[in-house]
């Protein structure tokens, strides 16, 4: 953590915890009378008298206490779910405080690691003030499941303080405000002294001496409102009327599950052969594909993704383009999962063996990558789950198992799971096949539409494997409706698939962005991949290279994760037809061998990119960011930061023209309110420049952006 652990003060005692009696005789009423009829009444001169005592009040789980506190966040479906976070990563908690009256009120978070660890964390008072928002930012630096709470209390300093800067100097009350404080102060030198902290004490003590009434009222209120007598009331000062809510859960991932660059290829391309005098294709193997692992490394990507590896079906195989007539040498979708050689717990023999598998996983360790496979649940009609469950699958009214359907988009090689005829069955063989690819060395899940299958079954997934592989992340494919999104989330995705690819001007880049960092940010962890085998952006098919370095930049520098699909730094934009954004000659359905070394490319801004994240705890996150003011709707400004890094990014979204314009900086956001000029140095290209709170900006689609670390 970084925020030290302070002593927690002697528990001031609670008023409501003083036996009390009220003022009045009377009783409190008790409800309805149930007394038999034939009894007779009682005269309030006969009634006995009843002593009242107030004991220590319990709060209900999802009450309000003594001193309100509301809107906790984050808290997800009322604490159903834990909200997310990594190591590490600045966690924002807020909440609504306040209480009846004047008195002034506080608030500060309890944090609970995994091992039952509490650490204090003072809450801050937000503008507007009369809205009563509190915030405190914290760091979890263990991985597992942590919870937090929120506790208002009465402040008696804050009170008095407050009386103090009203009376003092009006001369009202003087000697009662300066006992006041005296009392508070000797109060609150004992509780350091009891915290082991003499020094503080004896600071206190020593201050509590000069509030002598006869002394000008400036005088005591400059000894009341010194910084040093702040930080020590503020450690040791009485907290009183404690009211604690509920406490809420906080999963802490591994920083991977936030920060990640991805890479995806496909291991049958690479080494692939074609021989034309015989019109047949040599499929590339894990040995080959391990050749490619050095470049990729090279260009700091830290995941590589890999498509199914298992057996490919027969039944319905389709051809190149996704075409119905499949040539015999045609290696099928991967995604057609499954024929006589196994399933999903078997390796397509094109790729090579288990063994040829761990070698290639243990070169990619060797490197500092990390191998994310495809999951994909669902089977070709060779699958052996066919004959051996078909209880897995939906069985028409004709008898024939129905295959998966995206009308108008027909997948006759693919039959979609049944979850609902014997779940345990298939739940626990879901169990099984993931156990079997972690043993081998993979830490992370792409999951292939997993919004096409319940999502009570994900979370049963990730409760059982939270227990046994705590560090295996989940990525969600799901291109579909928000809720859905969200609520793959909530139930424990570590991230996600987004709408990156289809938010394209000033707009709507920011307004997703800022929906992606706020609430959503507490269960909701994107990934901007700019293209994918199943997207080809329209906005990429012109091949203009610019447009290419504009989205790598604006997916590197927006998100803490992002990710790119092979071929995309060598400007691949066909599309299968006008209006579709598909490729050309798909790799879904064919080999796709490539030379990376061809030019042009974008292999050197991509590597770039990835060592400027590296070197930017600002860009590894996700919740602070701030756009600027970019007078060209053409250019979007943006700062991110985290702790003392900030890093500030003006990109041209215009690939076609120079764009020229002023950019008005907000330099409190900057965390420069108090500097006129700005040092800043630009991370693409080396280059500095001092820059102030208005700047000329001219953007080139050669050079589209800068990215500068500020000085």
């Amino acid at each position: 953590m970084t925020s030290r652990r302070k002593p927690q003060p002697p528990a001031a005692a609670p008023a409501s915890a003083t036996p009390s009696t009220p003022s009045a005789s009377r009783p409190r009423p008790s409800g309805r009378s149930t007394r038999a009829a034939a009894e007779p009444p009682r005269t309030a001169a006969s009634e006995p008298a009843i002593a009242v005592v107030l004991g220590s009040i319990p709060t209900p789980p999802r009450g309000i206490g003594r001193i309100p506190v509301t809107k906790v966040e984050p808290v997800i479906e009322g604490g159903a779910y834990a909200a997310k976070a990594v190591v590490g990563e600045a966690i924002p908690i807020r909440a609504k405080v306040f209480r009846e009256g004047h008195d002034a009120v506080n608030a500060s978070v309890i944090l609970t690691d995994p091992s039952g660890q509490q650490t204090r964390h003072d809450m801050e008072p937000l503008e507007p003030r009369g809205l009563d928002p509190w915030e405190a930012w914290v760091r979890p630096d263990t991985q597992g499941l942590w919870h937090f709470r929120v506790e208002g209390w009465s402040d008696p300093w804050g009170t008095w303080l407050h009386t103090a800067q009203a009376k003092l100097p009006v001369g009202v009350d003087v000697p009662l405000v300066c006992l006041e404080g005296r009392d508070l102060l000797e109060r609150t030198a004992a509780n350091a002294l009891a915290a082991g902290d003499p020094v503080q004490a004896s600071i206190l003590s020593a201050t509590a001496l000069l509030l002598i009434p006869e002394r000008p009222a400036a005088d005591l209120l400059d000894v009341a409102s010194g910084h040093g007598l702040a930080t020590a009331m503020r450690a040791y000062g009485p907290r009183e009327l404690v009211s604690p809510t509920a406490d809420f859960p906080l999963y802490v991932d591994r920083q991977r599950a936030l920060y990640a660059s991805w890479y995806e290829f496909f291991p049958r391309s690479e080494g692939a052969r074609y021989d034309a005098a015989t019109d047949t294709w040599t499929s590339g193997t894990f040995e080959t594909a391990a050749r490619r692992l050095d470049a990729i490394a090279a260009m700091g990507f830290n995941v590589v993704y890999l498509p199914p590896i298992h057996p490919v079906g027969h039944a319905f195989r389709k051809g190149k383009n996704n075409t119905l007539d499949a040539h015999p040498d045609d290696p099928g979708s991967p995604w057609a999962i499954g024929n006589a050689d196994g399933g999903h717990d078997a390796i397509n023999p094109d790729l090579g063996t288990f063994a040829d598998f761990d070698a290639f996983v243990a070169r990619a360790h060797e490197l500092g990558l990390e191998i994310a496979l495809d999951f994909a649940l669902q089977a070709s009609p060779d699958h052996p789950w066919v004959r051996e469950h078909p209880e897995w699958f939906t069985t028409r009214l004709d008898g024939s198992i129905a295959y998966a359907e995206n009308p108008p988009k027909k997948y006759q090689d693919i039959y979609p799971i049944n979850f609902d005829n014997d779940p345990q069955g298939l739940y626990n063989e879901v169990l099984r096949i993931l156990k079997l690819w972690i043993s081998h060395g993979i830490s992370i899940f792409r999951v292939d539409n997993p919004h096409t299958k319940p999502v009570q079954f994900w979370a049963w997934i990730f409760a059982q494997l939270r227990q046994t592989d705590p560090d295996v992340l989940f990525f969600a494919e799901a291109f579909t409706t928000p809720e859905m999104m969200h609520t793959l989330g909530k139930v424990g995705f570590q991230s996600s698939y987004t709408y990156f690819t289809w938010r394209v001007d000033k707009q709507e880049i920011q307004e997703y962005m800022g929906e992606l960092s706020g609430e959503m940010a507490n269960f909701y962890r994107p990934n901007f991949f700019v293209n994918t085998p199943d997207i080809n952006p329209f906005h990429l098919q012109s091949g203009n290279p610019a447009i290419f370095a504009i989205r790598a930049i604006l997916a590197a520098t927006l998100s803490p994760a992002w990710g790119v699909y092979s071929g995309f730094e060598l400007f691949e934009h066909e599309a299968l037809a006008p209006g579709r954004e598909e490729y050309l000659n798909s790799e879904k359905y064919e080999y796709r061998p490539r030379d990376f070394t061809a030019e042009p490319n974008l292999n050197v801004l991509l590597g770039t990119l990835n060592a400027i994240r590296d070197a930017h705890p600002a860009l590894q996150q996700l919740r602070q960011i701030h756009f600027h003011t970019a007078l060209d709707d053409q250019v979007l400004a943006y700062s991110k930061r985290d702790g003392e890094d900030y890093v500030l990014c003006v990109v041209s979204l215009d690939p076609d023209n120079a764009v020229e314009t002023e950019v008005h900086l907000d330099l409190e956001a900057l965390g420069r309110g108090d500097q006129a000029t700005l040092p800043v140095r630009d991370e693409l290209t080396g280059e500095s420049y001092v820059w102030g709170a208005s700047n000329f900006v001219r953007l080139t689609p050669s050079r589209p952006a800068h990215v500068l670390s500020l000085g």
